[in-house]
């Protein structure tokens, strides 16, 4: 099981990897919304904000985020940790339920090039 550390070295190198995106995933990065990435086997919740290309973490808490983001995600440790090191194609977690993501439907049209 993946550890809150490695939970959130693994979004790090996520928001480094969207950093360097061109075309049209640099664009999708370039979203300005608040998001979350709940971690359902550690019960905690990484908050922070997607902006600039990138994903900064501002808080990890306990449980469910305290505020509903614009984009929301929600994994075990491990699947988000295979996720980015593209181990687990998205597409594949996300169709059978390993992973949730909730967003507005603009918002979707444009995550789905970064995925």
């Amino acid at each position: 099981m993946a550890t809150i550390e490695e939970c959130r070295a693994a979004l790090d190198r996520l928001s480094e990897n969207m950093g360097g995106a061109e075309g049209d995933v640099r664009a999708a990065a370039a979203l300005d919304r608040s998001v979350s990435c709940r971690i359902t086997d550690l019960d905690v919740t990484f908050v922070g904000r997607m902006s600039g290309g990138r994903i900064h973490v501002q808080d990890t808490v306990q449980g469910p985020p305290p505020q509903k983001a614009q984009i929301r995600l929600a994994m075990t440790g491990d699947d988000l940790v295979a996720l980015v090191d593209g181990e687990l194609p998205f597409a594949r977690a996300w169709g059978s339920g390993r992973v949730t993501l909730h967003a507005g439907v603009r918002d979707l049209l444009l995550l789905r090039k970064l995925l």
